[in-house]
């Protein structure tokens, strides 16, 4: 069976980035999106990422167009955006589909790892995260509505 070491994907400046490079590290892995009323947690996210990450925490953000079209640009848009509006410096990767036949196999895993309500694996909008152990084991899956700050307590207890 796959774990998250096993995939790689697209860096948003094109590169391909191979997950093993985050062994070791507790993981939020974040469907996101420019034009969607969650953005706003890109703050609390950033915020997470630059408390925590000296002790082993690492966000990554997968931008994704499937909800509402909200996040309509292209690589360049999207990066511009994200550091001039919310300083990110966490790494984003290239667009992808999280649900449907395009998805991302990494989505895949993370769902069929951490399914949703009632069992269902689907996505239902932007900003839904995974928490990833050190040992690549899926550990959590939070809501849109779940915020950063509220997700903090879970990561640190894995720190």
């Amino acid at each position: 069976m796959a774990g998250v070491y096993d995939f790689s994907a697209q860096a948003l400046q094109g590169d391909e980035v191979l997950l093993e490079s985050y062994r070791g590290k507790v993981l939020l892995v974040v469907n996101t999106a420019s034009k969607c009323g969650f953005t706003p947690q890109y703050k609390g996210l950033e915020a997470m990422y630059k408390a925590l990450s000296p002790k082993g925490f690492e966000v990554l953000g997968f931008p994704c167009n499937q909800f509402g079209s909200q996040e309509p640009g292209d690589a360049v848009e999207i990066g511009g955006f994200c550091e001039r509006n919310f300083g990110v410096s966490f790494p984003l990767f290239a667009k992808v589909d999280v649900n449907g036949d395009k998805q991302h196999p990494l989505f895949r895993h993370l769902k069929s790892e951490a399914p949703g309500v009632l069992g269902t694996q689907g996505i239902k909008w932007n900003f839904t995260k995974f928490l990833v152990g050190r040992d690549g084991e899926v550990v959590r899956r939070f809501g849109p509505r779940d915020k950063p700050e509220v997700i903090a307590k879970a990561v640190e207890a894995l720190l």
